[in-house]
Formats: structure tokens, C-alpha cells, sequence
């Protein structure tokens, strides 16, 4: 008897601690509302580097969410608050960041790398094929 209550405790008592996760961001509008979750999911946990706004839990992320949170209430445009944003953070804080002069390595480096990745490739293979018929004449 004691057993089965324990082990009932034991499996009711997670759900007592569990939470329905409600948003604490009053709307004005629907539109408001996506907007908000639009913009939170271009722009970059500064923290965490691998998530976005919307996804991460750092500090830093939920003072960043509540800012864009009164700028779209306060009615500003999108790009306004991104203007804002990369005035304060730099590029780095949207996750696809502009083609320019800063950034050109981030978007070509990968295709530079696998140039030169295929070159080598290339030149190795012939070597080995040139090798290859010296020793078999």
C-alpha cells in the first residue's frame, strides 16, 4: 500500500510543478504580435550566438525581447528597429547579415574554402595518375 503510494507521488508530482508557458507580451494588435515574433526570430542571442531572440533564455536575450517589445508597441517600423539594434550591436546581432565590406568574408569565405578544397583535390589526382602511368610503363 505505502508503495503504491509512493510511487504514485512520484509519478504526479512532476506534473504539479509543470507550467503552461503563457507569453508576458500584451498585444495591440495581431499584426503586432507577429511582427514582434518575426523580428525576434531574425535577430541573434548575443550570448548564445546559436539561437535566436525568440528561442534563447540568456539575461540578455529576455532585456533584448522586451525592447523590441516596446518599440513595436511604441509603433516603430521594422527596419527602425533593426536600425536601432545593429546601432547599438553591430551586424552580428542579425542572423543573416548583410552583403558589405565587414561581412563579404562570412558570406564568401565557405565557397573560397571549397574553391581551394577542389583545386587541391584536382592537382593531388593528377599527380597520382601521372604517378601512376610513369610506373606502369
Amino acid at each position: 500500500m505505502r508503495l503504491s503510494i509512493f510511487v504514485m507521488l512520484c509519478v504526479m508530482i512532476p506534473f504539479a510543478y509543470a507550467q503552461q508557458a503563457v507569453s508576458p507580451y500584451v498585444f495591440k494588435s495581431p499584426q503586432d504580435e507577429v511582427r514582434f515574433y518575426e523580428l525576434t526570430a531574425q535577430l541573434r542571442c548575443l550570448v548564445c550566438q546559436n539561437q535566436t531572440l525568440l528561442d534563447s533564455d540568456a539575461t540578455l536575450a529576455k532585456d533584448l525581447r522586451a525592447r523590441v517589445y516596446e518599440l513595436v508597441l511604441s509603433g516603430r517600423s521594422n527596419e527602425e528597429i533593426i536600425a536601432y539594434l545593429t546601432a547599438r550591436y553591430g551586424d552580428f546581432i542579425l542572423y543573416q547579415p548583410p552583403l558589405n565590406a565587414s561581412t563579404g568574408i562570412l558570406w564568401f569565405a565557405p565557397l573560397m574554402l571549397l574553391l581551394i578544397g577542389c583545386v587541391v583535390f584536382i592537382i593531388i589526382m593528377k599527380r597520382a595518375r601521372q604517378r601512376y602511368k610513369e610506373g606502369g610503363k
